[in-house]
């Protein structure tokens, strides 16, 4: 492709992105009933055209290896022929957002809860009847109406990738054109899963019994949901405090919570709002939504943080990159960050100085130590689960297992490695589309390293040092995605990217005093 030709897909394809994004704000915030897809990449058909597909193409294979019209070129690559794909499932994608902003969960008494609040409200179910009653109408719903849906969607995923021509296989694609070692990963991922296991059964046996004052063996996913909401904080965790205390660490660090005015934050409660927050940037770097339905307590000032820290890295990207490297890349750097950032919640200093565990009121620092201990667990079950989806996905994605054995083989998966119970009814809507888990996991692994590095230049305490914001702002978030994660790790930790740092870090928390 000529550089007037790679010009001309960068300036169209911002065109696209900000438009998709836009798009998906207003649809997922609840500021409309449904998005629009379709109609987006219509005005776009050049983009998804046979002739940029294979520009794009001629580009990647023509540039030389290890250089950065080599990085570009890939990157350009995979966003076209996943743009191409994207727009084929376009329709799809519409439908299932239609319809989490209007499908309602009917419980047998007759009582209705919005889908997209049924997490939130078992979450906060104390009361394991009504807890397992909302979990019952809520698979039975899915089972119906979501799952044909979301199976249809990853088949013809599957199909479309693969007719590419640019892999051997769906799986074998996505190592081409994401530049990550699947393979390697999930070998990563069984052996976590190993290393962790005795580590984990004295956790969960413990925790469930605790928490839930149930039998262990019987736990389901909906009781990981109460267990993880860990209500039993939420004194120390006021929902009116949380964008005042997160703007004053951010501001002790040296970083502007605003991004100068370009982070927008949307907490309001709003009908159709899906319960997961979430990002959306629209203009790289100048309009980027942060996304919040409140669930109450510390889960809330987790995901703030958690968002955060993706809306701070795309509103500090340097606006003079290229447009690839401002939105495109690798999806597990701006996930580190999030995770850099919602892992302080892990920092027994950060607690003391920034939430009511430090007082010397009615919290002690005894709650210090009960609140790490709570997150180790969570931290280790998240893990283990994400270690099982990828496993999982591997699967699914392979063609190697009929569709319909899939949810067998996923509450297998999933069960054995968090030793909670799952249902088969979420086999295809408990999947990250593009093996977006992957990116999770390497992004816990540049997470663990980049902490490390930070207490290492600037002390226990970086989250208060003046000096550490100019250096993340500097040295990751102007950077964009340009690197690929393990790129990072290599400039930032002089290390590779594996689990036993994550390993050390769970280990303190979940033996926490």
């Amino acid at each position: 492709m000529t550089t007037s030709g790679l010009d001309a897909l960068r300036r169209d394809g911002e065109h696209l992105m900000e438009e998709l994004a836009r798009e998906y704000y207003e649809a997922q915030a609840g500021l409309r009933s449904e998005a629009h897809f379709q109609s987006v990449y219509a005005r776009h058909p050049r983009l998804t055209s046979d002739d940029a597909l294979e520009a794009a193409r001629e580009a990647f294979r023509g540039a030389p290896s290890g250089s950065d019209d080599r990085r570009s070129a890939r990157m350009m690559f995979d966003w076209v022929a996943e743009t191409r794909v994207s727009r084929a499932l376009a329709e799809l994608d519409e439908r299932e957002i239609a319809w989490e902003g209007t499908a309602m969960v009917r419980l047998d008494d007759g009582a209705r809860v919005p889908y997209a609040r049924i997490a939130i409200e078992i979450a906060n179910a104390g009361d394991r009847g009504k807890r397992m009653a909302l979990e019952r109408a809520r698979a039975a719903l899915v089972r119906s109406e979501l799952a044909p849906l979301r199976r249809e969607r990853f088949q013809r995923e599957r199909d479309l990738v693969e007719a590419l021509d640019i892999g051997p296989t769906y799986n074998g694609t996505f190592t081409e054109l994401s530049g990550i070692d699947l393979a390697g990963l999930a070998a990563q991922c069984e052996k976590f899963l190993r290393d962790t296991q005795s580590m984990w059964d004295d956790v969960y046996r413990d925790t469930v019994r605790d928490k839930l004052g149930i039998d262990p063996r019987e736990a389901t996913r909906a009781d990981a949901l109460v267990i993880l909401r860990a209500r039993e904080f939420d004194a120390a965790f006021p929902g009116a405090a949380l964008q005042t205390v997160v703007a004053r660490q951010m501001a002790d660090m040296g970083i502007d919570a605003t991004a100068g005015g370009h982070i927008i934050v949307d907490a309001e409660e709003r009908e159709g709002k899906r319960a997961r927050a979430f990002c959306s940037p629209v203009r790289v770097p100048w309009e980027v939504y942060l996304v919040l339905r409140p669930h109450g307590g510390q889960a809330d000032y987790r995901t703030f943080l958690h968002e955060l820290g993706h809306a701070l890295h795309f509103g500090h990207t340097s606006a003079d990159l290229p447009f690839e490297y401002r939105w495109l890349g690798d999806n597990s750097v701006t996930e580190s960050y999030a995770m850099l950032c919602d892992h302080l919640l892990h920092d027994p200093g950060w607690l003391r100085r920034y939430t009511a565990l430090g007082s010397n009121g009615s919290s002690s620092r005894g709650d210090v130590g009960a609140f790490l201990r709570a997150s180790g667990f969570e931290e280790l079950q998240f893990l283990r689960r994400y270690c099982a989806k990828l496993l999982y996905e591997v699967t699914l994605y392979s063609g190697d297992v009929p569709w319909d054995a899939l949810p067998d083989l996923y509450v297998e998966s999933l069960g054995r490695a968090t030793s909670f119970r799952y249902d088969a009814a979420d086999a295809f809507v408990d999947v990250d589309p593009h093996f977006y888990s992957a990116r999770y996991l390497r992004a816990w692994q540049l997470q663990a390293l980049l902490t490390e590095t930070l207490r290492d230049r600037f002390d226990d305490d970086w989250f208060r040092n003046p000096r550490t914001g100019p250096w993340i702002t500097t040295e990751l978030f102007a950077e964009g995605q340009r690197e690929l994660a393990d790129e990072i790790a290599a400039r930032v930790a002089s290390r590779p990217l594996t689990f036993d740092p994550l390993v050390r870090a769970t280990e303190a928390l979940v033996t926490a005093s």
